[in-house]
């Protein structure tokens, strides 16, 4: 006898997916504000002090297209667990923590899981909702939770530190976890595995490895010098493993990560060259931001998540208008007087004195920064995964993630050593701590108007994917068959 099924409404699956999705955005910030707390509490030194963040954010980036391609051969549902039930384990875990080696530890864990589940959320959205009005009405609602998720994290970083302990920006992905897996078994649809294709896991280590000693190296920089052995080693090495990726990709691997073929679709090269500078320029201002907000006008981590929650509301707003201002003005207006707004406010923040207050100096600016990220955030998800066939949506999906979290990483590395150049070796001031992150906000200001000028490279209309019949066990456009009660 036949199961009676029901259809899963859009709601719930888009529900679930935004959970999982904002687990994983939340925690790139999160934990930004509490890492005075953190410091003080397990003794990290103020060198090691950022591997807190570099450890989750490397793995996270290294691993993003393993776990793309992942969902397309093992089954988006199934992959999408794993990953929830890895990163909320190795969240109790950093939670816990005692010494300073356990928590990197858990959170390049995190790295992990969070590189398996954020494509994962991706790939199962661009393949339950076809093309047209209600996809663009679901990337609407997952690109608000993706862009405000990082402005988000440092309001509930500050707040959780403050009113309870640093341990609890790590607890608090629990219950969210928990609830996610819960509803992901009867809500979701189940895709079949596909037989016979295997993982390209020497392509994941090479382009992981590259990625960690370049970022080692730019650590080792300010540290040892630029010109010393242990930095141009990693450096250099840094760079010939993720040129080894790219051979091995090209013309070793059998099932390459990186398939090139996705790239010479216009849409997805012009979003993800786009989407590379918007977040070199807007990822590492939240933290030169937290910065400014604690060591310069001495804020507590309380009052400085706070000031963040004006910037969170209007990036998750603007995100979410996105589509239905995109049917008025254009998506190409989006894209570009989104990163252009972002640009003015990057370009005002540069302007910010040592006696600087939140209402004359920094309201309006990081409004302008993160509404304007919002605006384009909704366009470029859609221009990535435009034309890209059902098959490798998880693929497109990974390379997109990718590209935020490799641009955040390298423009945060840029930004750092400006920073440290203008503000100098000597004695650390309120004036020379300002004069660096005022020059970290204009070289901010310049990648976003490069990403302006790289929007030209996006077609004013985005072809559509070719129509793949689903599988047996696959259903699309959110009518995800499950047993009734």
């Amino acid at each position: 006898m036949t199961k009676e099924t029901r259809r899963v409404p859009d709601w719930a699956v888009l529900t679930v997916l935004c959970l999982g999705q904002g687990m994983v955005v939340l925690d790139v910030s999160i934990v930004n504000v509490a890492l005075p707390a953190i410091r003080d509490d397990l003794g990290f030194s103020a060198g090691d002090l950022q591997w807190v963040v570099n450890a989750y954010a490397v793995i996270y980036a290294g691993f993003l297209l393993l776990g793309g391609r992942a969902a397309d051969l093992f089954g988006r549902r199934r992959v999408f667990a794993a990953g929830l039930l890895l990163f909320t384990a190795a969240s109790l875990v950093a939670g816990l923590a005692q010494n300073d080696g356990t928590l990197v530890a858990a959170r390049a864990v995190q790295g992990l899981g969070g590189a398996v589940l954020s494509p994962a959320t991706l790939t199962i959205l661009t393949t339950t909702f076809s093309e047209g009005p209600r996809r663009a009405k679901a990337m609407g609602v997952w690109s608000a939770v993706s862009a405000g998720g990082t402005a988000v994290g440092s309001v509930l970083g500050g707040v959780l530190t403050d009113a309870l302990d640093w341990r609890w920006v790590f607890f608090v992905n629990l219950p969210i976890g928990l609830v996610s897996l819960l509803a992901a078994r009867r809500v979701l649809p189940a895709t079949r595995p596909v037989a016979g294709r295997r993982l390209d896991l020497a392509g994941a280590v090479l382009v992981t490895a590259g990625l960690l000693a370049f970022v080692y190296g730019t650590i080792a920089g300010p540290r040892h010098g630029w010109g010393a052995p242990v930095t141009l080693i990693a450096l250099i090495g840094g760079i010939a493993l993720i040129a080894w990726f790219v051979v091995h990709e090209a013309r070793v691997a059998r099932e390459p990560l990186l398939a090139f073929r996705v790239l010479r679709l216009r849409s997805v090269a012009g979003a993800n060259t786009m989407m590379f500078w918007l977040c070199c320029a807007v990822i590492a201002h939240f933290f030169f931001l937290t910065l400014y907000m604690q060591n310069v006008l001495s804020y507590t981590p309380f009052e400085a998540g706070l000031a963040f929650l004006p910037g969170a509301v209007a990036m998750s707003a603007a995100a979410y208008a996105g589509p239905a201002l995109a049917k008025r003005v254009g998506p190409r207006a989006l894209l570009t007087f989104g990163p252009l707004g972002a640009a003015a406010g990057l370009g005002w923040l540069a302007l910010v004195p040592a006696d600087g207050h939140f209402l004359g100096d920094l309201l309006v600016p990081m409004v302008l920064v993160t509404a304007g990220t919002g605006f384009a955030m909704t366009g470029l998800a859609l221009s990535a995964t435009a034309g890209v066939p059902r098959e490798e949506a998880g693929l497109a999906s990974g390379l997109f993630s990718t590209t935020r979290q490799v641009g955040g990483a390298v423009g945060l590395a840029v930004l750092a050593a400006v920073a440290a150049a203008v503000s100098g070796t000597g004695a650390a001031t309120a004036r020379t701590l300002t004069d660096g992150y005022s020059a970290a906000f204009a070289t901010a200001a310049v990648f976003a108007l490069v990403a302006v000028v790289s929007s030209a490279v996006l077609p004013r209309a985005p072809k559509a994917a070719p129509p793949v019949a689903p599988g047996p066990d696959e259903r699309s456009d959110a009518e995800a068959a499950v047993p009734a009660e």
